[in-house]
């Protein structure tokens, strides 16, 4: 086991920077998910030469001073024929602009005037261009211009079960391990023993470092919590009027509230509206649908929740967005069940849920392996599916059923019988797997290994 954590996003990296003509490429994602930690380490490998500004800190006001001089400078009469190699070669006189030079600009959201000039950074030098940012403030400040043609962009994420098996040293077991029950009793087990600990701590790198380090799931869940205070402190920053505090400190245990309900029994037909009903019944009375509204938005923004859709009567075409929503890392899931008092023998259902959630969301992105905005649930008559699922290559679809619940058994019953899906998928805990017919059933933790 290492301190350097292997993340396949590397890879993904590694692809843009030998595409031809390249835009500038712009790294996303939550706090604290290692965006900083990877763009430094692949500059460091692929790179001769690395110039790193962060604008949260003094490099990121010496090079801000550096812009500010050389604009009045040019307003001024200076002829400049190449603004951006002269900011650059100010800031770092160094600096040689060439293919084998990559100028990294971290925290952009911290200046609309450095993000808007992302344009003439693509164009005007042969070095490449990353910046990076977490819950890019520019969604709400109106300075930050659309540049999204000039952009290539990538989205970070916290580690999944097949980084995580990575940084065990154990994902070779997972490669080798057969979906349908034709592995080893020892091999299901160790697997299911892995999946345990993640599901209990998630995949943030610093939670994972930590088990590494010491192996208790109880010191990773202390880290997790700084991470969320983390947050939730620096949200406040661009949320002066929303929320008092005890309300924004709780919006995570309502979204949480939410997971544990059955999705048909909303009582509200909008997510927000469920959410405000719960914020204002347990915390506040004088919270508005809007400012609940953007609380949500927010947390989506940051990448700490991610929305799933609804698809009525199993029709693909009778689809609605922001239905339902999940945490973007099981070990949140699992933190917040707990604090909401929710019954231990019920949480791992939850979690599972969320795990396949996020896998699904992952194959959304392109190249899209799968159709629709989001992941979704389905209805059928009074029962409802977990995940309903259509292939874009095969057209198939697949019922996809994670948690037993109660009208579980009549309902995929209903799907087969009436010709609502191709396929029945069970991803489930305590399963070696199996295939009977247009059934599959897969340990859950083996869902990423899955072929739609």
């Amino acid at each position: 086991m290492h301190d350097d954590l292997e993340r396949q996003a590397y890879d993904r990296l590694l692809a843009w920077k030998r595409q031809p003509g390249h835009s500038t490429l712009e790294v996303s994602g939550a706090r604290q998910v290692g965006k900083t930690y990877l763009v430094n380490k692949f500059a460091d490998n692929e790179y001769k030469n690395k110039i790193y500004v962060n604008l949260l800190d003094f490099s990121g006001e010496l090079f801000i001073e550096r812009y500010e001089d050389l604009r009045n400078e040019i307003k001024n009469g200076l002829i400049c024929e190449n603004p951006v190699y002269e900011l650059i070669r100010r800031y770092r006189p160094d600096f040689t602009d060439s293919p084998d030079t990559v100028v990294i600009i971290d925290e952009i959201q911290e200046s609309a005037a450095i993000y808007n000039r992302i344009r003439e950074f693509t164009r005007s030098l042969k070095s490449d261009f990353i910046i990076t940012g977490s819950y890019l403030g520019k969604i709400l400040d109106k300075g930050f211009k659309y540049s999204a043609g000039d952009l290539d962009s990538i989205e970070i994420h916290t580690l999944t079960f097949e980084e995580f098996l990575m940084a065990m040293e154990e994902y070779p077991l997972y490669e080798k391990m057969d979906l349908f029950g034709n592995s080893t009793e020892d091999t299901y087990e160790k697997l299911s023993r892995l999946y345990y600990i993640y599901s209990m701590i998630g995949g943030y790198p610093a939670v994972v470092l930590q088990y590494l380090k010491t192996g208790s799931i109880e010191d990773c869940q202390a880290v997790l919590f700084k991470i969320i205070k983390l947050f939730i402190q620096e949200s406040k920053r661009y949320f002066e009027d929303i929320l008092d505090d005890e309300v924004y400190d709780n919006m995570f245990s309502c979204v949480a509230r939410i997971l544990v309900k059955e999705k048909k029994g909303l009582d509200k037909d909008s997510l927000s509206e469920e959410l405000q009903n719960i914020v204002v019944k347990d915390y506040s009375s004088n919270i508005s649908k809007a400012s609940v509204n953007r609380a949500l938005d927010w947390l989506y923004s940051s990448g700490i929740i991610g929305f799933a859709g609804k698809v009525t009567e199993c029709s693909i075409l009778n689809f609605r967005a922001k239905a339902r929503c999940y945490f973007m890392d099981i070990g949140l899931t699992n933190y917040f069940l707990t604090q909401i008092g929710y019954a231990k023998s019920d949480i791992s259902g939850i979690v599972n849920e969320n795990f396949v959630y996020l896998d699904l969301k992952r194959r959304i992105n392109h190249p899209g392996e799968i159709a629709l905005e989001t992941p979704a649930f389905a209805t059928l008559g009074n029962g409802e599916l977990d995940f309903f699922v259509k292939t874009i290559k095969g057209q198939k679809t697949y019922a996809v059923e994670v948690k037993a619940g109660k009208n579980n058994s009549k309902t995929i019953q209903a799907v087969l019988d009436r010709q609502k899906a191709d396929y029945v998928l069970f991803a489930k805990g305590n399963t070696h797997g199996g295939i009977n017919g247009s059934v599959f059933t897969i340990p859950v933790y083996g869902i990423g290994k899955f072929q739609f």
